[in-house]
């Protein structure tokens, strides 16, 4: 066998061994320890592709192939363990593809950071310094050769039929043995294991597999018929006992108002009601809470669009699918929606965001949600608040304007608006800061946070002075939720938290916990509900008190309307795996399925031993999701 024949198998050896530790680098990342029960799974996936390529790539160009492999493969393991930081779940290809909006939240992704993560091209830049060193010493030498010729790109044309034969069958067997690891991870709902099993590379096989099989399923679907199921479904749960037929509470309790929704970013339940010193730090939301309705056990639902998830559930009622952002996936269908189930009723639907309006595809989801109008960058003047540009300030007053003009116009309006002032980092101009901090949290990420909430919670202040001012405050409900949550385990863990504020916090519960207040002028609703709630449950709500009614406009809601239930179930997925469910008492989290999963108290954050009585709703809630993936992917496209 040939020098270069020798080589080239050096090659393949190499390559597999460096993938091999940065798999294990990975794993310590994503489940605290290498786990080694998965990585033959991981190993036997990488070594298929690494065969494949060795049978394609002639002799000569296998060096730089297997190289270019290895720099693909690390940055696909850097972004996904930088992903798997910010969300706790294992990406997919298609979340991959989104990294096109880093740029945007460029901040945000800096602060996430470590350079431990930079181990995944350490063996580049022990190349660099081999390459280097070996080009002085090739000069000192006054040599002729370059690095070049004795790089991996060199090698003889032949290529060894006895090789070639062993690397097939390798190949062979690998593909095989990957494929019966993918099949043993069908039955595992939670993705976070079943990613741990299978395997990274396989994950993402087993993800195209599915997608593929829903699609199939989805293509032969009635969407009436996925209606009346979801219908049916949701009939059978005890929302409120003894409630059929009766007149549902509040009902048309802000008939004929204007509607104003505010979705503020990053915005956790905690800070309601909450004091540092002797200042309160949401003073404007804690007196809204007291006069109207306020919901304290909501939480946050939203997939990989984050933000624009929230957008889109709060607008339709409908759970993310967790595969996509909706934005990007639906944003070409027409989407049921508050605007189109208002704009009946004669509304015209506004939304109001300082970035571009391609940020997070909303010039898609915009139109699939038929808002009439959206204003976004260039109608702002940028104050240079933060990276995304103009304040919420500067956002309010340009949409009091816009407000003003459909008001003299003589027409009811719906306008949303999308805070960012409180975006990670959290970094707020000096001459914004609104809060003194005690100088245990000054300097801290905890203390930004809190500058950053008390600084959102002042501007909904200043709005609704210029309401008042412009004659709509009287006239107008508003509602206002947190997008998702703001601070990461990672920066600021519970403990800290518990000792720094005095307050209970769980990093998990506490952390998807946000608030939904619902304010209606002229009204002293005085609600504290316990019920617990989520995104999808917000237009339900909303539409009760408008006097607008669901069933007679034939409108599917997967949600609830919060003012008129007794209890309720909500699922989430993605920053949780498939199956998580909170109900009126805990939390729970699947294992590989329902038997070996975990439930935690929404009252005392400490752990449930007997999880027996939460079956049903861990198999409502299931049934429930996929009936919402069902409805939303059977949804017809805009003409």
């Amino acid at each position: 066998m040939s020098s270069y024949l020798s080589s080239n198998r050096s090659k393949f050896v190499l390559t597999f061994v460096l993938l091999l530790l940065k798999i294990g680098l990975m794993r310590s990342f994503f489940y605290e320890g290498i786990q080694w029960k998965g990585l033959p799974a991981e190993a036997l996936s990488v070594l298929a592709i690494l065969c494949l390529v060795d049978l394609i790539f002639p002799l000569k160009r296998k060096g730089p192939v297997f190289w270019s492999f290895n720099f693909i493969y690390s940055f696909m393991l850097f972004a996904a363990t930088l992903y798997h930081a910010h969300f706790g779940t294992v990406p997919t290809y298609a979340v991959l593809s989104e990294l096109n909006q880093v740029p945007q939240i460029r901040a945000s992704v800096n602060a996430l950071i470590r350079p431990e993560q930079f181990l995944f091209f350490a063996d580049f830049v022990v190349l660099a310094i081999i390459a280097v060193a070996g080009r002085i010493r090739e000069h000192r030498r006054n040599r002729t050769l370059s690095f070049r010729s004795s790089s991996w790109g060199q090698g003889s044309r032949r290529t060894g039929w006895g090789w070639r034969i062993g690397v097939a069958c390798v190949l062979i067997v690998s593909v095989v043995i990957s494929g019966r690891f993918i099949s043993s991870g069908k039955k595992i709902d939670n993705e976070l294991v079943r990613a741990e099993s299978i395997g990274f590379l396989n994950y993402q096989v087993d993800a195209a597999l599915r997608n593929r099989e829903e699609e199939e399923m989805i293509a032969k679907g009635n969407i009436q018929e996925t209606i009346s199921n979801i219908q049916s479904l949701q009939s059978g749960y005890p929302y409120r006992e003894g409630a059929a037929g009766a007149i549902p509470q509040h009902f048309g309790a802000a008939q004929g108002m204007n509607l104003i929704v505010i979705q503020m970013e990053s915005f956790q339940n905690f800070p309601i009601h909450l004091k540092v010193g002797d200042q309160e730090v949401t003073p404007v939301l804690n007196q809204l809470a007291k006069d109207g309705a306020y919901f304290p056990h909501t939480f946050q639902q939203i997939g990989p669009g984050n933000t624009s998830d929230a957008e889109f559930m709060s607008n339709t009622s409908i759970y993310p699918t967790a595969a996509v952002a909706m934005s990007k996936g639906y944003g070409s269908r027409e989407l049921p929606s508050l605007p189109r189930l208002l704009q009946q009723h004669g509304y015209v639907a506004n939304t109001f965001h300082i970035n571009k309006v391609t940020f997070w595809d909303r010039n898609k989801l915009y139109p699939a949600l038929n808002f009439d109008k959206y204003y976004d960058k260039p109608y702002f003047e940028n104050d240079h608040f933060n990276d995304f540009g103009a304040s919420d300030e500067e956002m309010y007053r340009v949409g009091v304007e816009k407000l003003t003009e459909l008001q003299t116009q003589g027409k009811p309006f719906y306008a949303q608006f999308v805070t960012t002032s409180s975006h990670s980092p959290f970094v707020v101009p000096k001459d914004k800061v609104k809060i003194q901090l005690p100088d245990n949290l000054k300097g801290t990420n905890l203390g930004n946070y809190i500058t950053a909430v008390n600084y959102t919670d002042y501007a909904i202040g200043k709005l609704i002075e210029q309401l008042k001012e412009a004659g709509m405050w009287d006239n107008t409900m508003l509602a206002i939720y947190g997008d998702h949550f703001g601070i990461q385990p990672s920066e600021t863990g519970a403990s800290e938290i518990t000792e720094k504020l005095g307050i209970p916090y769980d990093d998990r519960i506490s952390r998807f916990n946000i608030p939904f207040i619902v304010h209606v002028p002229g009204q002293q609703m005085g609600i504290v509900s316990n019920v617990t709630g989520g995104q999808v449950d917000m237009l339900p709500t909303m539409a009760n008190l408008l006097g607008v009614s669901l069933k007679d406009d034939k409108f599917t809601a997967l949600g609830q309307d919060l003012l008129n239930i007794d209890r309720n179930v909500i699922g989430m997925r993605y920053y949780l795996p498939t199956g998580s469910f909170f109900n009126n008492e805990v939390m729970f989290v699947p294992g590989q399925g329902f038997d070996d999963g975990t439930a935690v108290s929404l009252d005392t954050l400490e752990p449930v031993s007997d999880i027996s009585a939460y079956r049903s709703d861990y198999d409502y809630i299931t049934q429930l999701m996929k009936l919402s993936d069902e409805y939303v992917k059977l949804i017809p496209k805009r003409h």
